[in-house]
């Protein structure tokens, strides 16, 4: 399990007001937010769905997650909800985070980290390959963590820019002990995404989680 969000950047002259990790600024009214956000794609559901949880009085336009970022620096949007490396770079540009999502969800709940992806199998293959496969799954992050030399010299490779101490950083954001094993933390922050966004009519029906 994945426990790190996406940032929002936000302009609003040079050092503009910018969300990060799912958040900038952009001009609000009476406390709202109304600016055109850039998330990555509707697709990008937790990231947004998560946006639309912290607040859904915006418009949006939807763009490639790595253009968000220079479309508010370009002020053809007023902010962006900024995923991958975009999260450590954004004051680069001028851009000021308002709100971590990530840290906005876990002080609200107790703690609970913000689910950001997962693995889903078909439950027709049956137990015992659904095991083998959780199993290779498991076995392949946990030799990433513990070679992570290794591992970040590959990431450098697909880093978009990033220099060796920021993909070691990047890294460690998406990839810990959480991906190996949801436990009882991650579990109870996933129904608690998933409940939520239902009772907010966000998504059309509850999901009932199943681990393997």
């Amino acid at each position: 399990m994945r426990t790190r969000t996406w940032p929002i950047a936000m302009r609003c002259c040079r050092t503009a007001p910018a969300w990060a990790t799912s958040t900038v600024r952009s001009s609000s009214r009476n406390g709202r937010w109304a600016p055109p956000l850039a998330p990555r794609s509707r697709a990008s559901r937790s990231a947004f769905l998560t946006l639309q949880l912290y607040d859904r009085s915006f418009d949006y336009e939807v763009l490639p997650f790595d253009e968000i970022q220079q479309a508010v620096v370009d002020g053809r949007v007023d902010a962006g909800l900024l995923i991958h490396e975009g999260q450590l770079t954004y004051q680069d540009d001028g851009l000021v985070k308002i709100v971590d999502l990530g840290e906005w969800w876990f002080e609200r709940t107790g703690g609970l980290p913000l689910p950001l992806g997962g693995n889903i199998i078909r439950r027709d293959l049956g137990a015992d390959t659904m095991r083998t496969v959780s199993t290779m799954l498991h076995d392949s992050i946990a030799h990433a963590l513990n070679h992570r030399e290794a591992a970040v010299d590959y990431a450098q490779q697909v880093g978009r820019g990033l220099d060796r101490k920021d993909t070691d950083k990047f890294v460690g954001m998406y990839v810990n002990q959480l991906t190996l094993d949801y436990g009882a933390r991650g579990r109870a922050g996933l129904e608690r995404f998933f409940s939520e966004a239902f009772e907010q009519g966000l998504i059309p029906k509850k999901i009932p989680v199943e681990f393997v």
